[in-house]
């Protein structure tokens, strides 16, 4: 089997070693990948965006299955080129990708499909959404419409707030062409959490439900983050949460986005807030596997997901997948002194050389020079994943083995899992 991996990130990572674990003989690569994937693939030097090269070396290759990691070559049509050229691709066509593309797509088919969703209104123009924010109750949170990699939504505790961040997108530029588009929403209570649903565009098969981390500092402090970190399974997605997600929030989108003839295929990322009584608020919809998330599930999941990949790419429903009997995964983030403004690069990064069973260390903003030192590449630098029976030594596994690694500038969070650890506290008083 010949499978094709599109991104270079901890996400692509991750994904390159659950296929390689289950097909060990197969011929992988990933384009463009990084030094983490170069020891589970062949790296391909060609963007994820570079929609040309990709049909190209999916050709040359003669690649059976392509999955694309991040949004943009979603948005860009890659899915719908290689599908074209009569190839396998898992992922969702331009179309269907508006759901993240843009958010004022996303809350136009939530509304159509009766999904629930804050308020919200959404503006091109300053006047009317200054007008808008000094008539709205506070907090509120506003959102650059487009792709702005993970940190377009900005929490205001106040109008003033909120009236310096609308001008900074619709009159400033800060988020460039992402913020050309505002949506203005209410504030919602509760504790987020993501689900990811492989989707044929009419059955779901849910990957393990996690919970990322947006701030950058301990205690859910800082500016919002792409993550800094995640942990999976999470005690308050019981089963009855999920099949009320599934009936209220997966499948209406899935059926609203085949009315409107452009049906969704690939992960369907649901943002879910929950609040008290159990009603899950959509927060946000994503058109791809998550990330963190992604490098915090995938090593929970011990067999068939390239059978569900590759059965959907298809056009066949999603298969079952098989995951480890009562494992719990904890994802430290690592990240670059100045992130998420303008991250350093260039630091060398010191990795320990030994690190206990069950922790992975996935690389996500990492390059290797002509002189083969290790150095930081991004903003986020290395996931810290480790699994264990329970969450607790999953937690302390992550966390110690993050200390271990050096390079100047390390910034990550050491309370990942934090609403996790009380509730077990809480449970064993």
């Amino acid at each position: 089997m010949r499978l094709l991996v599109v991104g270079s990130g901890g996400r692509e990572h991750a994904l390159c070693g659950a296929l390689r674990r289950e097909n060990p003989d197969a011929d992988i690569y990933c384009a463009p990948g990084n030094p983490g994937t170069a020891e589970l693939a062949t790296n391909l030097s060609i963007a994820a965006d570079d929609l040309d090269r990709l049909a190209d070396a999916a050709d040359m290759h003669g690649i059976d299955l392509t999955v694309v990691g991040p949004e943009v070559p979603l948005a860009r049509g890659l899915a719908d080129r290689l599908r074209a050229e009569g190839r396998a691709v898992f992922g969702p066509s331009a179309a269907a990708a508006q759901l993240e593309a843009s958010k004022a797509f996303a809350k136009e088919v939530m509304a159509a499909a009766g999904i629930p969703t804050a308020s919200s209104r959404t503006f091109h123009e300053l006047g009317p959404a200054l007008e808008y924010v000094a008539r709205h109750p506070e907090p509120l949170v506003v959102k650059a419409s487009g792709l702005a990699a993970g940190k377009g939504a900005v929490v205001c505790e106040s109008r003033s707030d909120a009236a310096t961040t609308v001008r900074a997108m619709l009159g400033g530029g800060t988020f460039g062409d992402a913020g050309r588009i505002v949506v203005i929403e209410s504030f919602l209570r509760g504790e987020e959490i993501s689900v990811l649903a492989i989707t044929d565009g009419r059955e779901v098969e849910l990957l393990p439900v996690s919970q990322d981390h947006k701030r950058l500092l301990e205690g859910d402090a800082g500016p919002n983050t792409g993550g800094m970190g995640a942990y999976s399974p999470v005690s308050i997605a019981a089963p009855e949460l999920l099949e009320r997600a599934s009936r209220e929030v997966l499948l209406p989108a899935l059926g609203e986005m085949r009315r409107r003839g452009t049906p969704f295929t690939g992960v369907l990322y649901a943002g879910l807030m929950v609040e008290d009584e159990g009603t899950p608020w959509v927060v946000e919809f994503n058109c791809r596997l998550g990330d963190p998330e992604t490098q915090v599930v995938l090593p929970l999941v011990s067999g068939g997901l390239t059978r569900s990949l590759e059965a959907v790419a298809r056009g066949e429903p999603p298969t079952p997948l098989e995951l480890l009997p009562g494992a719990a995964s904890v994802t430290t983030v690592l990240a670059s002194r100045g992130y998420p403004d303008v991250p350093d690069r260039g630091a060398a990064i010191v990795l320990p050389d030994h690190v206990p069973e069950g922790v992975t260390i996935f690389h996500a903003g990492t390059a290797r020079g002509a002189d083969g030192v290790l150095r930081v590449n991004g903003g986020r630098v290395l996931n810290v994943t480790a699994v264990a029976s329970g969450f607790a030594e999953a937690q302390r596994l992550s966390r110690e083995a993050a200390e271990a690694i050096d390079y100047e500038g390390k910034l990550y969070r050491r309370d990942i899992g934090w609403r996790e650890a009380a509730r077990l506290a809480g449970a064993s008083r």
